[in-house]
């Protein structure tokens, strides 16, 4: 009966480890990828051979982009007010290492409310009057330690200001990265090519042949998908029953580019938010067999005395 016991115990544990893995993203299937290899028969004139790559580009810095709205009666009023808030946030933020900031104008407009107009013999009139500005600006944070984005949500949330816009990802590698993708991608389509002579027995020396390329780059702001993490409540209610909804928590998570569709990846173990790039090559090879062009009839006479001669006609003339 122990051992019964123990037997279960493990199969249980193990089906809830394997749930873990798996993560709460799966309630909704956001992974629904396919799962089976599913090619195309190549065409009977020809042949599409494809190289497919990824790389996982680390930044080299980053810019986070904070917004901050201020309301104030007076334009003078409204400028002092987000300006103070803003210096002393620059103030405090430059003190960290390696970090340039810019102040964004963004927008400066007039803000009205509604006054009511009370008449004795007629309904109420609302008039729009003016109450004051709205002032908007944003302030870009550039940095290269990703940590210090603690420190300046830090800092500028004791201001008041807590919109974080977004964060670009910037790269000083790319052209590099490019350049090593193609190399990569050049060696592997020859590879490849030579590999399909082999198994059907042919040369594509001379066979006529068409070549596309591009690249693709994903930002890790393009990367982020949401998700509600819960499990519903089933009751057999009346149809007439009130049942009132809790909200439920929205999640966010990176989802990069999966690594299992290419030939080959640079740095393809990744643990934070990289950029991707993603280059495929395809090369067209057309086997169709180039046709023989018929050459003009020879004619030969023989004389009476057995001696053969070729005769010249024109078949041009022939034909009209």
């Amino acid at each position: 009966m122990k051992k019964l016991f123990i037997s279960f115990l493990i199969i249980l544990l193990s089906q809830f480890s394997s749930g873990q893995v798996s993560g709460n993203v799966n309630y909704q299937n956001q992974y629904s990828e396919q799962k089976t290899i599913n090619i195309n028969f190549p065409s009977q004139d020809g042949i599409m051979i494809t190289v497919k790559g990824l790389a996982n580009v680390k930044a080299d810095s980053y810019t986070a982009i904070f917004s901050l709205t201020q309301i104030g009666k007076t334009t003078k009023e409204v400028n002092e007010l987000i300006n103070q808030r803003i210096s002393q946030s620059l103030t405090e933020i430059k003190l960290k290492k390696d970090v340039v900031t810019f102040v964004d104008m963004i927008s400066f407009v007039p803000v009205y409310e509604y006054e009511v107009e009370k008449k004795v013999f007629s309904r109420k009139t609302y008039n729009e009057v003016p109450i004051g500005f709205e002032l908007k600006k944003n302030i870009h944070i550039k940095y290269s330690d990703p940590n210090q984005l603690n420190d300046f949500i830090s800092i500028l949330s004791n201001h008041e200001i807590y919109d974080l816009v977004r964060v670009d990802y910037v790269s000083n590698t790319l052209e590099s990265i490019k350049k090593e993708m193609m190399n990569k991608a050049k060696l592997l389509i020859q590879e490849k090519t030579k590999n399909y002579e082999v198994i059907l027995g042919e040369t594509f020396t001379n066979a006529e042949k068409r070549i596309t390329d591009d690249f693709i780059v994903n930002l890790p702001v393009e990367m982020y998908k949401s998700y509600e993490a819960y499990n519903n409540s089933y009751l057999n209610l009346k149809k007439t029953a009130n049942v009132n909804q809790s909200n439920k928590s929205t999640t966010l998570y990176y989802q990069p580019v999966f690594n299992k569709e290419f030939d080959f990846i640079i740095n393809p173990t990744i643990l934070e938010p990289v950029i991707q790039v993603q280059y495929e090559i395809k090369i067209f090879i057309n086997r169709e067999k180039k046709q023989i062009p018929k050459t003009d009839k020879q004619f030969i006479l023989i004389t009476p005395n057995g001696d053969l001669k070729n005769l010249v006609v024109d078949t041009a003339k022939q034909k009209l």
